[in-house]
């Protein structure tokens, strides 16, 4: 069984729903104290914080101040900061010639401003409570870009070499930073918007198993749960040499060409 040293501190960025929430919940049943930031918290939302024990705040990762501010109380209130999840993020799928600058400016300040920020105010507590973990969550689309949304692969790209270049950075400090790079999820809030946005929901649920090797083996879509375990691993005691890595989750969606049936 994984293991944590006791009284860890985490910050969990877009923790109130999807991959988040069960990264959320998976900490704190090993003992971190966790504290989960969102931009919008549902009535079914702040009740599962509860009752998961979960400190929860309002925070939208596209602001600097609310970003500092729940860090720095995590910090505070906990004494120290050891882990850092960034889960918030959102989806664009368009064309380039489609896509209007609010639209730009909206998928990387959430999927790639959001992290700098939060990684900014993080990681000087984290070298005061003498290292830490961070994790990113990116996507295939970071590790190989998609044709039917530019801009959204563009910012996931990104966010894995933002990742190697600060686990280059700061080893020094015993802080590791890795990424998770999941294919598609169910049960989060950006596929569910996308779900509900399909002329056809059944019909995109197919199409987007049948893009997956393993997913159409199995013929199911990856758990939040399943990438949860991932970043705990890499959050870990087993994983302390682990840094600058990309784990893809995505049932060898990002492999290539899958064979023909």
């Amino acid at each position: 069984m994984l293991q944590l040293k006791s009284n860890r501190v985490a910050v969990v960025m877009g923790g109130a729903t999807g991959i988040g929430r069960a990264t959320a919940d998976r900490l704190a049943a090993l003992g971190v104290r966790v504290y989960v930031g969102d931009y919008d918290f549902t009535p079914d939302a702040e009740a599962a914080c509860q009752a998961a024990g979960h400190i929860h705040q309002t925070c939208d990762v596209r602001c600097e101040d609310q970003v500092a501010a729940l860090i720095t109380r995590a910090a505070t209130e906990g004494g120290r900061l050891d882990i850092l999840v960034n889960s918030a993020g959102v989806g664009l799928v368009k064309q380039i010639t489609e896509v209007t600058e609010a639209e730009w400016d909206a998928c990387l300040d959430t999927n790639l401003k959001g992290v700098f920020l939060a990684c900014k105010h993080a990681i000087p507590r984290m070298r005061q409570s003498g290292g830490g973990s961070i994790v990113n969550i990116a996507s295939n689309a970071g590790l190989l870009p998609r044709a039917h949304d530019p801009v959204y692969s563009t910012s996931k790209g990104a966010l894995v070499a933002f990742t190697k270049s600060l686990a280059l950075c700061h080893a020094r400090d015993r802080i590791r930073v890795n990424a998770v790079c999941p294919g598609p999820v169910e049960r989060t809030r950006m596929m569910d918007n996308d779900l509900d946005k399909a002329p056809n929901r059944q019909a995109a649920i197919d199409s987007l198993i049948a893009a997956s090797p393993l997913a159409r083996a199995h013929y199911r879509m990856i758990t939040p749960e399943e990438v949860a375990g991932a970043v705990v691993y890499l959050v870990s005691d087993e994983a302390q040499m682990v840094t600058g890595t990309s784990i893809a989750i995505d049932g060898g969606k990002s492999l290539g060409v899958p064979p023909r049936e």
